[in-house]
């Protein structure tokens, strides 16, 4: 089966996170809005998605990931689909329902994420909301990145192995944290440089995921599209702080 994923053309964004979970699995796969509009891509291609989908079982937003006859939206609920058959997650349904869990929290951090430039509406310019920006910043970085950092690597201590979050083997959360630790340290350098010294484990399994042979493959092609000012993650020096 070629998959198709359909998200902006110019940003990781959530899309990331499917990305990464179809690279690894070695999937055939089309980033339909890279294309050329000659070929049916371009953002236009989400956008005729998205209005497709008002007819059954509408998805909120992109991305989503057409099997098939499948469309299927929300990440998290995506790479569910994709962990059980790509073996990126556990066989038994409690480790399945484990690693969903995982993600969904990871879901709520990419959201905190976000609204560190844009804590008051995502129609305005950050420009618009700088000094909330700035509040919102400062205590995502002193109180709740240092909350979910320390949170993984507790679980990375649960499981015994500062490679993987659950037995022994990547899944798509791995993957997904590996993604959070690369956007954070683009956005937060500075910050970043301190927590990664509390946390440890969860800085090991970024390197870990970042050497494996697909992954490296990915993260130097000119699929990986480059960290900008239109994504999750954005940098602003001055919502950076080294405390």
């Amino acid at each position: 089966m070629r998959y198709e994923l359909y998200y902006w053309a110019e940003i990781q964004g959530r899309g990331e996170f499917v990305r990464l979970a179809l690279e690894e699995a070695g999937a055939d796969y089309v980033d339909v809005a890279r294309l050329a509009e000659s070929e049916g891509g371009g953002d236009d291609a989400v956008v005729r998605m998205m209005d497709a989908q008002q007819v059954a079982n509408p998805a909120f937003a992109p991305p989503y990931l057409r099997a098939g006859r499948l469309v299927i939206g929300q990440t998290a609920n995506i790479l569910l689909f994709l962990g059980d058959r790509h073996k990126l997650a556990p066989s038994a349904e409690s480790g399945r329902l484990w690693t969903h869990q995982l993600q969904l929290t990871i879901a709520d951090l990419v959201q905190e994420v976000h609204d560190t430039h844009h804590p008051i509406a995502s129609a305005l310019y950050y420009e618009d909301q700088k000094p909330e920006a700035r509040r919102r910043a400062e205590d995502f970085l002193e109180n709740r990145a240092p909350k979910y950092l320390g949170y993984f690597d507790g679980i990375l201590v649960q499981n015994g192995d500062g490679r993987y979050l659950i037995g022994r083997r990547t899944t798509y959360a791995d993957l997904s944290l590996f993604q959070i630790v690369e956007g954070l340290r683009y956005a937060f350098p500075k910050a970043m440089k301190r927590l990664e010294r509390r946390f440890k484990r969860v800085s090991q399994l970024h390197d870990f995921i970042g050497e494996k042979p697909r992954i490296r493959a990915y993260l130097e092609s000119t699929r990986r599209i480059p960290f900008n000012q239109m994504g999750i993650f954005r940098r602003y020096a001055e919502l950076d702080r080294k405390r």
